[in-house]
């Protein structure tokens, strides 16, 4: 019960509560009174005054409360046009000061306020309206122009003419101050007559017509055109339309003869023959009246053509087809003549009907001619193989002329390029002299095209030509060849390179071609092959890496036949750019780049090698300086005999020369005699009968700047012995090292000699006459082939030696 009463009154509590609210929001929301009295505020155009006028009264009942001021703003007032409207501040009264345009300011927006006048404060909501001013048609219509000019051509049909007339009245619209009505006052001439109409939904009004001008008659016309509104008083102006008359065609030309006559002489063509006259009374030099002809009759198989000279206007006939005289002598034709443009005949004039041109007949008399000589073909085929014996008959011709007596015409030759023929001149029989060439270049198509004539006895003397087409067979007479025989090979980037042949005959004489590299020798085999091989063209492959420069390669070319040639290919191998050209070429002293430099270094190291070697196993107790001797011959010195510490001397060998070649470095030739070392002297095995045979120079053994082990002064090469174990081995381990080298840098010489023809060996030890600083460009052989991998497995003797050397070493740390 208790909890019950609680909730009642809770609820009675909220209740009150939202009643309170609801209250309260219809007090907020009840209508203020409306405060200001204002009555409508309309006022008169061009009011004459007097000024200031009266032109209405504001109320406010803020009065009670306030002592009040009153104040307006607003266009009239405080914005253009200014001093319009006015105010008495106490009484409310607003004042017109001045005569009003409506058509500058149909309205004006004028703002009102009231004020207290102690505090100047404003105390009620300010009031904006409109002020309308009334029309009065005080504007007349006005032509957007007064002077018209117009044009109109004398074809033209009764209708609307193409002048447009536009007026208008700055009155306010759709008012009778502003509706116009238009009307023609005055027209001089008066005929054709010429009224006005309204075009619906537009301010256009246009010119009518009723007839047909005349340029005869009349060239000019003017309009007098009234436009007036329907205000009171009704206001109006005029305008003025000038019509100036173009001439049309109503004039039909007219020939001077009522009838020509002309000649011609058989067989004659482009020639003018006659001249025909015509008059039109319309304006000259005018579409009007420029006369166009025509034949109407007599010209079936259109021998003849009329044309206008524009200059005269007269019919030019003229002669385009020769004339038979046997089949006519006198050809009838008939010309018509009309204008350029059509004639015009008024519609209102219904007694006037369309006229026809006007015609006129010409005789054209045609007079006798010599007849030329007619070929029963102008256009003669004959077939022919080509480089046939001289002496084939090819054409007979056969010939008519009505004129003269056949067996009278004489033959010629007109045109014969080559002077394959020759031509009877009684009989016009075409004969060959000498052999015909299919692949001429004055051959097209595989047809040889001759000219001749036949010229009869007439007076003067008349000719007929004919055309004999000669088409020549093909024979395999023409071998395949080259298309370049000079290519360029990019050895940094390329290992091939296309051949293109061709060949003059046609198939299946010519391609696809079988390819083959020309003779026996094994060095062409070993460096090149030709993959493909069968075709019109194909791809010459490098089998090994090539040093620059040029190389000549033997082919041979056969067609399908079995015919061929020998040709030699003209190849530059060469370091080329981003085209397929090659770089230019440094100077020899720069020619000599990074990877040459590598292998130049690795050659002086390899050489240095058994050198470091002896001198790390050498015992100090038994090493001894190194005396240099000058000697004016290469000297080698036996050095691997025990002789107890004595100088073992053995009698020097010389280097005699062998078989003088040539090398190539890739793009320069040298060339120096190759020599031989004696079986009995220097450099060998102790433990083989095998024998140094030659050395080249500049593969790292013999070289100008790095000497062997011993001495090597001005050309002198001696090595001493030295008198220990240990020096004996060495002795044994260099022989047997040196042999090794020698032996695989001679067989490299051999090979690339035997790899290339245009490599020519050279004697390397030869120190003769030249400069004793040799170019680095001599050093082309390539080393990276070298390898040292033998080194690992010399025998027992060098396993002895790499002991002795081990231990030896060990006590120097």
């Amino acid at each position: 019960m208790k909890s019950s009463f609680i909730v009642l009154l809770l609820l009675t509590v909220t209740v009150t509560h939202c009643f309170g609210h609801m209250w309260e929001n219809m007090e907020t929301l009840r209508r203020s009174k409306r405060r200001w009295v204002l009555s409508t505020i309309e006022l008169q155009e061009e009011d004459k005054g007097p000024f200031p006028k009266e032109a209405t009264k504001l109320f406010n009942d803020q009065e009670v409360n306030y002592k009040l001021k009153y104040f307006i703003s607003g266009e009239g007032v405080t914005e253009p046009p200014m001093g319009v409207f006015s105010i008495d501040d106490q009484t409310g009264v607003v004042f017109v000061n001045k005569p009003i345009d409506r058509e500058k300011n149909p309205t004006f927006h004028v703002r009102f306020d009231v004020l207290d006048r102690v505090t100047n404060a404003i105390v009620d909501r300010t009031l904006a309206f409109d002020v309308a001013i009334k029309d009065i048609n005080d504007n007349a219509p006005a032509f957007d122009r007064s002077v018209i000019n117009a044009d109109v051509k004398e074809t033209t049909k009764g209708g609307l003419l193409p002048i447009n007339i536009r007026a208008m009245d700055a009155d306010e619209e759709d008012t009778d101050n502003s509706k116009i009505s238009m009307r023609v006052v005055l027209q001089e001439p008066s005929s054709p007559n010429i009224g006005l109409k309204h075009l619906n939904g537009t301010d256009l009004w246009q010119l009518t017509l009723s007839g047909c001008f005349d340029y005869d008659k009349e060239k000019k016309y003017k309009v007098l055109i009234e436009a007036r509104d329907n205000g009171r008083p009704s206001l109006s102006s005029t305008a003025t339309v000038n019509i100036n008359i173009l001439d049309g065609n109503t004039h039909l030309p007219v020939f001077t003869k009522a009838q020509y006559e002309a000649e011609t002489m058989e067989l004659v063509t482009n020639q003018e023959i006659l001249r025909i006259k015509v008059e039109d009374k319309d304006t000259p030099n005018t579409t009007a009246s420029r006369a166009k002809f025509t034949i109407v009759k007599g010209n079936e198989e259109g021998n003849y053509k009329i044309e206008t000279d524009p200059k005269t206007n007269e019919g030019v006939l003229t002669v385009i087809q020769a004339n038979d005289y046997e089949k006519t002598t006198l050809a009838n034709l008939q010309i018509a003549v009309e204008n350029e443009e059509p004639l015009f005949v008024c519609d209102s004039d219904s007694q006037k009907t369309q006229p026809k041109p006007q015609t006129v007949n010409v005789a054209v008399a045609i007079k006798d001619a010599n007849d030329p000589p007619q070929f029963k073909k102008v256009r003669n085929e004959v077939f022919q193989t080509e480089e046939s014996p001289p002496g084939a008959l090819l054409y007979t011709p056969e010939v008519t002329d009505e004129d003269s007596d056949v067996s009278k015409l004489r033959y010629e030759k007109v045109t014969d390029p080559e002077n394959y023929v020759s031509i009877d001149s009684k009989t016009g029989v075409v004969t060959t002299v000498k052999k015909m060439d299919r692949e001429s270049p004055h051959v097209a198509n595989n047809t040889y095209a001759i000219v001749m004539r036949a010229i009869d006895d007439g007076q003067p003397p008349s000719t007929g030509t004919a055309t004999v087409l000669i088409h020549l067979t093909d024979i395999n007479d023409n071998v395949p060849y080259l298309v370049n025989k000079t290519l360029v090979l990019c050895g940094n980037k390329d290992s091939k390179v296309e051949i293109l042949a061709d060949d003059k005959d046609n198939h299946p004489f010519s391609g696809p071609f079988v390819f083959s590299l020309r003779g026996n020798d094994p060095n062409v085999k070993s460096r090149w092959k030709l993959d493909p091989d069968i075709g019109n063209s194909a791809t010459l492959v490098s089998l090994k890496s090539l040093a620059y420069g040029n190389y000549s390669v033997p082919l041979r070319v056969l067609d399908q036949q079995g015919k061929g040639a020998d040709e030699d290919l003209s190849l530059v191998v060469c370091n080329c750019g981003k085209e397929k050209t090659c770089r230019k070429r440094m100077s020899p002293s720069s020619s000599l780049g990074g990877k040459g430099a590598l292998t130049l270094i690795c050659g002086i190291l390899l050489l240095l090698l058994p050198v470091c070697l002896l001198f790390f196993c050498m015992p100090r107790e038994s090493h001894k300086p190194v005396t240099m001797h000058e000697e004016g011959n290469q000297t080698l010195i036996k050095y691997n005999e025990e002789c107890g510490g004595t100088r073992c001397k053995n009698e020097p060998q010389m280097m005699t020369p062998s078989s003088p070649g040539a090398v190539t470095d890739g793009l320069k030739y040298q060339s120096m005699p190759l020599r031989q070392l004696s079986q009995t002297s220097g450099f060998r095995n102790p433990e083989s009968s095998m024998t140094l045979q030659s050395q080249p120079r500049g593969m790292g053994f013999y070289s100008d700047d790095v000497p062997m082990r011993g001495q090597y002064t001005n050309g002198v090469n001696t090595i001493r012995n030295g008198t220990s174990r240990c020096s004996r081995s060495q002795s044994m381990f260099g022989d047997f090292y040196m042999y090794k080298f020698i032996q695989k840098r001679l067989l490299d010489v051999e090979q690339n000699s035997q790899d290339s023809s245009e490599y020519h060996p050279h004697g390397y030890a030869y120190e003769g006459e030249g400069n004793s600083v040799h170019s680095l460009d001599k050093l082309s052989f390539d080393n990276h082939s070298d390898s040292l991998n033998f080194l690992q497995d010399l025998g027992p003797k060098f396993n002895n030696l790499g002991g002795i050397c081990h231990r030896d070493m060990e006590k120097k740390n």
